[in-house]
Formats: C-alpha cells, sequence, structure tokens
C-alpha cells in the first residue's frame, strides 16, 4: 500500500463522520451503565438492585428483531438511513434529560426510572442499529478498520461525558441540571445527521415483503458462512469481551467503594482516559490497516484481557481509608489500562462484525451481531452486584479474567493468525 493511499483511508470524510457516530452511539449507553449506577450508589442504593437494574439493558439484545423494519421502511425525510436517525436521535435528547426528576427511593419512582431507561435503552439500540449500518455502507472494506478505530474512540470519548463531566457537576448541581446538561450532548449528532448530505445507495430487491426482510438476512449469512461457521463466528462474537464486560459492570461503584470521591473519579477519568484512548485508537486502527483484522484481533485480545488484571491489583490495594497521591496514581493506572485495552479490542472486534456482513442486509445482520455482543452486558452483568457481594472485587476481577479466555481461543477458528 502506497503511502498517499495509506493517508487517504485516514484523513477523509468517512472518518470525520465516524467521530460523530460514535460520539452519539456511546453517550446513551455510557449514560445507563456509568452515571445512573454512580448516582444511585451516592444516594446509597444497594448494589444488588443496581446490578439488577442492568436489565432494562435487554433491547440492545432483541434489537435484531426489529431492525428488519428499519431496513423495510423509509422516513418521509432524509433517506432511509438519516431519517430513522434523526428521529431516534430527538427521542434520546427528551428522554435523557429526564431521568434527573425522579426519585428512586419510592416504588413509584423506582419503577418509573426501570420504564425510562428500558426505553431509552429502545432507542439507543435503534439509533445503534442504523448507525451501524450507515457507518458499514459508506466505509469501502480497507477503510473498516480505520473507521471502526475512530468510531470506536468517539465512543469511548462520549463515555467521558457521563463518566466524568456530569460526576464533577453533580457535587455542585442538582441531579435535574446534570441530566439536562448531559442530554444536550447528543446534539453534535443530530446536527451531523441534518447536514451530511450523503445517503447510501444500495441495489435493493424491489418490493421486498417485510416477511422477506427478516428471513432473507440469516438466510444469506448461513448459506455464505455455511452452518459450522456461522455458528463459530456467531460463538466468537458473543464470548470475545465477555470477560470485559462483566470487568466493567459496576466500574463506578467499584472505583466509589475503594474510597474515592465522585470529583476524584471525574478527574482521574477525565485526565487518564482521553489522550491515551484517542493515541491508542488512531494507533490501533493504524495496526489494523497494516496487518489486518485478524492479526488485530489476536493482539488487541490480550491488551484487553490483560488489563482486567489492573481492577483486581487496585482491589487488593483499597478499599483506602485515606485517598493519598499513591492512591490516585494506582486509579489513574487501572483506567489509563481500562480505556486503552478496551478501546483497542472494540475497535478490531467492531472491524470483524462490519465484514461479515453482506451490504444488502447490512442493520440485519449488524444488528444480529451487535445483539450477541451485548448480551453478557444486558443479561450476566445483571448478577454482578451479587457475585460481587459474595466474592469481594479482588476475586470476581479474576473470574472475569477467565471469562475472557474462551473468547481468545474461538480466534484460532474464525480469525486464524495467517490467514488474511
Amino acid at each position: 500500500m502506497s503511502q498517499n493511499h495509506f493517508f487517504s483511508h485516514i484523513f477523509n470524510r468517512n472518518m470525520l463522520i465516524c467521530i460523530f457516530t460514535g460520539f452519539s452511539s456511546g453517550l446513551p449507553l455510557y449514560i445507563l451503565t456509568s452515571l445512573i449506577p454512580t448516582w444511585l450508589r451516592s444516594t446509597e442504593i444497594d448494589l444488588k438492585t443496581i446490578g439488577f437494574f442492568t436489565l432494562t439493558s435487554l433491547p440492545f439484545i432483541w434489537k435484531f428483531l426489529w431492525s428488519p423494519f428499519l431496513d423495510r421502511f423509509v422516513p418521509p425525510f432524509l433517506g432511509r438511513r438519516r431519517g430513522w436517525m434523526l428521529i431516534f436521535q430527538l427521542l434520546l435528547l427528551i428522554s435523557l434529560g429526564l431521568f434527573g426528576f425522579i426519585d428512586p427511593h419510592t416504588n413509584l419512582g423506582l419503577s418509573l426510572l426501570i420504564g425510562l431507561a428500558t426505553m431509552v435503552s429502545f432507542f439507543s439500540a435503534s439509533q445503534d442499529i442504523v448507525l451501524d449500518a450507515y457507518r458499514r455502507e459508506i466505509l469501502s472494506d480497507q477503510e473498516l478498520g480505520m473507521g471502526n478505530s475512530i468510531h470506536v474512540s468517539a465512543y469511548r470519548i462520549a463515555g467521558l461525558v457521563p463518566g466524568s463531566l456530569s460526576l464533577i457537576l453533580s457535587d455542585h448541581f442538582s441531579w435535574q441540571a446534570v441530566f439536562i446538561i448531559t442530554a444536550l450532548f447528543m446534539l453534535p449528532g443530530l446536527l451531523m445527521t441534518l447536514f451530511i448530505s450523503h445517503e447510501p445507495q444500495i441495489e435493493l430487491k424491489s418490493n421486498r415483503t417485510l416477511a422477506e426482510n427478516i428471513v432473507e438476512p440469516f438466510k444469506e449469512f448461513f448459506q455464505r458462512k455455511g452452518l459450522w461457521g456461522a455458528i463459530g463466528i456467531l460463538t466468537f462474537i458473543f464470548l470475545y469481551k465477555f470477560g470485559d464486560s462483566m470487568a466493567t459492570a459496576l466500574i463506578s461503584a467499584f472505583y466509589l467503594d475503594m474510597g474515592f470521591t465522585k470529583t476524584q473519579i471525574g478527574l482521574v477519568v477525565k485526565n487518564a482516559s482521553l489522550w491515551p484512548m484517542i493515541i491508542a485508537g488512531i494507533i490501533g486502527g493504524m495496526i489494523t490497516l497494516k496487518i489486518g483484522i485478524n492479526k488485530a484481533l489476536w493482539l488487541f485480545g490480550l491488551v484487553q484481557i490483560v488489563t482486567i488484571l489492573g481492577f483486581a491489583w487496585l482491589a487488593q490495594l483499597g478499599p483506602f481509608e485515606k485517598v493519598d497521591s499513591f492512591a490516585i496514581f494506582a486509579l489513574t493506572v487501572v483506567v489509563m489500562a481500562e480505556y486503552v485495552g478496551i478501546g483497542l479490542g472494540t475497535s478490531a472486534f467492531v472491524a470483524f462484525m462490519a465484514r461479515a456482513t453482506n451490504p444488502v442486509y447490512t442493520a440485519t445482520q449488524l444488528a444480529l451481531f451487535t445483539s450477541l455482543s451485548a448480551l453478557p452486558r444486558a443479561v450476566f452483568n445483571s448478577f454482578s452486584g451479587v457475585l460481587i457481594e459474595n466474592m469481594g472485587y479482588y476475586h470476581y476481577f479474576w473470574l472475569c479474567f477467565f471469562l475472557a479466555i474462551p473468547g481468545m481461543l474461538c480466534l484460532i477458528w474464525v480469525a486464524p493468525w495467517k490467514e488474511k
């Protein structure tokens, strides 16, 4: 690959779009998985309740059920992809701002909170269906690695808003104001949807029935990959992020239980994660572009597994009776490792899933893959609070480490090192 051709895959309009898709996709999920658990824990809601609260993210694992509707029906404005993007981004902007008006300490308030969180999960999962399809359709196969690295980096940057800025604001403002301000960060993605003029033109069979939209994407995938090949890919997608997902299920509550204040967590996350994550994302994309997706999955997956042990190390050191400079240093190291490791592993993983799709059925097939990858977070993470209370944080993180190994072993079959 020539130098000019290499850089043309990095600095172009599609990569800029990937920044906005990543940020818009990540913000709602991090509000659900980071900000709300911290809010509930800081108001003395028990870990078991917070752990089972993760069941509200079930729409992320069922989104493939309604993805054919988003493929089949076209809104009367902006086109098939951008029209749906605008609808779900507006719904998220409104619904995210409502969290601060609910009191979780009453039975009615807790029920309303669960209902709103489930609704936000549905809107966010639906937005992801369309954003993933749109990104896959505008990126060439050569751009997939770099484009998805940028998308994942922006996705992680979005996590700094509820994971850092919102925590700092919560020490100075009411939770109502915090959630409204946080929700307004949906505006960049919404403006991107309005002002980009490019709508992918995919050749589709005319007059496709809804039944064909539901059946054909799955039938085509199994025919193209073969029964065992398809089952292998689906198993790998389920397992690759399993340990990582379990380790970070209640990570904000973990930091609080180690003795850190919300402001300390917010400041460390902001300063220790942003630049390492951006640099790792860019380097990861360039490495993927050079060596291919398969080898990147091996290299980044190993880094991802090792960083889980950083949480075990911090758990062994804490909880801290007094947060001194060493405690802040330990938190900084763990946060840096988390953002670098998980960011690298996710970038290659998302590129792998996109590569496995057929452009004619992008939305439905990608929704199936990403639903499987979200299954551990939506179902098994709900038991994380129970496991932590019975095992303690230290042994829990070692369990997460061992849960990450089967996904790596799947690479032998679905992404061999020597195969491009």
